[in-house]
């Protein structure tokens, strides 16, 4: 796990030394995700820069520097991440007769680009990784994102250059950086509690979608291509209904076992000590449950518990854990460790993110990391096997309001936005309104949307806000599926998976220069679920069927078979509580009217009727204050306004 950077510019030269100054300014921004070594390169003629920080994770040794060039000195590569199947590509190259310097799979990669090119490479590659190579014979700078987005890769174009980074604050370190607040993107922030895929916070820099690779040239001028994509999730959900699993569930359940079991085998291997997060849950336990099968030594495990006992899994994990005999460590948050850490997670993000359990998962990254430098994690499988809990209850919600008469939904519909104020409450008006909306919805996808989203119209709390079209909106680019709930799996595997999810967890791991794994998303593994019947991962509330066999094979049903707890903070209690003045400052009201960029009037309202009971407005709060923190880096020069 590493950061990388660099730039491509068409400008007629550049000069080296200020080229070194600024590429090492923009690896420096990186230091937290790679402590060990540093380097760069660059090529004054072409006007291409690449920067590296290397978190050392195979091959310890001096032979996996990066930058690398290859043994032909054609391709010069910056890697960030894991090819967990590259003893097997190493194996086909060395049937070849390539030699090898050392023992990195980054040097496997460049050797593997540079004998069958970069698209069949990728195609070839199991693993986690954002790379780019500059190819010397084209002059052309190609940047690559793994499938699932498990790690991130931004770009920017300024003028007559175009720069990269695993984070924005690298492509903020270079002195071209001119991008200005995009306030479509803080429209999409307030709707969702994160940024979807390919915005950012900036109107000029871009997220590279999981699965697509981005050509770059710029001879005569600087041309940046569009992604293009060598993987998709539409095109494995479409696949998998195409040539489904016709096996009996035993065998698919053996057929499982085997793959994750590999996946797994192959997510330990490392020069450095392997850990895992454990919550007690199905997807953390089977993780590693398998890790014990595998293991050569003992495995080690890491929890974090609250004072709280509603939002507390210690004790969950504590005994899954003395059941699988791990080495089992435990951390208990508390409200003040949330405000030591809340002021650092602005710049940890880059921008706007309102998943409050990027607090916990900061703090047990900080407590793994004293004492492994790898971690497995088990997310995924939520995506995978329908495991959130909103997709029964929106498709049981639809099939409900379906069952009205058609003249009761009209009426409801037609009556309500008309109701004066003074015939009920303002928490039952907007409620009835709710209502109303979830009627109008013409399918449980489009209500999936609705109820999925935070501020439904983040347009009348943002002064001037408006809302630019995603995925969300548009179904005619879903593909069909067996059910509504397949749809809703869908559009999380290719948002509030990699933009949320993953995105917290990398952010929280590498802050520390821990490297976090994700055995769940092996793509192979992925393609297997979805050839599974829909039966086998959901029949009503019993969910990840398959995948509870397959743990139950080696933990005693009754230690998993719970309600989903999730792994967010009390942080409804704590905003009425510990949290409150820090909250009060932020939304401070005649700062928010000299600001002018939020109704304070409905913000206000929002947290009065928060901080009295009145209503649980806690995760809204929370985007705000989240959008308000990143704005106020913004006016003290932070970012740019």
């Amino acid at each position: 796990m590493c950061g990388i950077c660099g730039w491509l510019d068409a400008r007629d030269s550049i000069a080296a030394e200020p080229s070194r100054e600024r590429i090492e300014r923009m690896a420096r921004a990186l230091n937290h995700r790679g402590p060990d070594d540093r380097g760069h390169w660059v090529d004054a003629d072409s006007r291409v820069a690449l920067g590296h920080r290397r978190l050392s994770i195979v091959d310890l040794s001096p032979t996996g520097h990066q930058p690398m060039i290859s043994r032909s000195g054609r391709w010069i590569i910056v890697f960030n991440g894991e090819i967990y199947n590259h003893a097997d590509l190493r194996a086909r190259l060395e049937s070849r007769r390539v030699a090898f310097r050392g023992r990195s799979d980054t040097e496997v990669l460049v050797e593997a680009i540079d004998h069958w090119g970069i698209a069949t490479s990728v195609e070839r590659l199991v693993g986690m990784f954002a790379f780019a190579v500059w190819d010397r014979a084209e002059r052309a700078l190609t940047l690559v994102r793994d499938r699932l987005g498990v790690k991130p890769l931004f770009h920017a174009r300024f003028g007559s250059a175009f720069l990269f980074g695993s984070e924005i604050k690298a492509i903020r370190a270079h002195p071209a950086f001119a991008a200005r607040v995009d306030r479509g993107a803080e429209g999409l922030f307030l709707a969702h509690g994160y940024i979807p895929s390919p915005h950012t916070a900036y109107d000029s820099v871009h997220k590279l979608p999981p699965g697509t690779m981005l050509r770059v040239t710029a001879d005569d001028r600087l041309r940046v291509g569009e992604p293009d994509a060598y993987w998709t999730m539409r095109d494995v959900v479409e696949r998998g209904r195409e040539s489904p699993f016709t096996g009996p569930i035993e065998r698919a359940e053996e057929e499982l076992h085997d793959r994750i079991r590999d996946s797994v085998r192959l997510h330990m291997v490392s020069d450095v000590p392997v850990g895992a997060f454990l919550s007690g849950g199905v997807d953390s336990s089977t993780v590693v449950a398998m890790m014990r099968q595998v293991a050569t030594g003992p495995v080690r495990t890491f929890t974090i518990g609250f004072q709280e006992s509603a939002v507390n899994e210690g004790e969950h994990a504590r005994k899954v854990a003395d059941h699988l005999g791990t080495e089992h460590v435990e951390f208990t948050v508390r409200p003040e460790d949330a405000l030591d850490l809340i002021p650092s997670l602005v710049d940890q993000y880059d921008e706007p993110f309102g998943d409050s359990s990027a607090i916990p998962t900061c703090l047990v990254s900080r407590l793994t990391r004293e004492h492994v430098k790898v971690c497995l994690s088990g997310d995924g499988g939520d995506e995978l096997f329908a495991g959130y809990d909103r997709y029964a209850r929106i498709e049981s919600t639809y099939r409900q309001f379906r069952s009205w008469p058609a003249w009761m939904r009209s009426a409801i519909e037609a009556v309500v936005p008309r109701l004066p104020g003074r015939f009920m409450s303002a928490r039952w008006y907007r409620r009835a309104l709710t209502l109303c909306d979830l009627l109008r919805a013409g399918s449980p996808q489009e209500m999936y949307v609705l109820l999925h989203t935070h501020w439904r119209r983040p347009q009348r709390v943002m002064k001037d806000g408006r809302l630019p079209a995603t995925i969300f909106h548009q179904p005619s680019q879903w593909p069909e599926t067996e059910n509504a709930i397949e749809s809703m799996m869908f559009i999380d595997a290719i948002t509030y998976l990699p933009d949320d999810v993953l995105t917290k967890v990398d952010r929280a791991s590498m802050a520390v220069g821990l490297e976090a794994r994700v055995p769940l998303l092996d793509h192979r593994l992925v393609e297997f679920a979805w050839r599974l019947p829909f039966a086998w991962k959901r029949q009503g509330e019993e969910t990840k069927i398959a995948l509870r066999r397959v743990l139950a094979r080696y933990v005693p049903r009754p230690m998993f078979e719970r309600g989903k707890a999730g792994f967010g903070i009390p942080l409804s209690q704590w905003l009425r509580g510990p949290l409150r003045d820090w909250a009060e400052s932020l939304l401070d009201p005649r700062a928010l009217e000299s600001e002018g960029l939020l109704d304070a009037a409905a913000v206000r309202r929002k947290w009065r009727e928060h901080c009295d009971g009145t209503s649980d407005w806690s995760h809204l709060i929370w985007d705000l204050l989240m959008w308000k923190a990143w704005r106020l880096g913004a006016e003290q020069g932070a970012v740019p306004s």
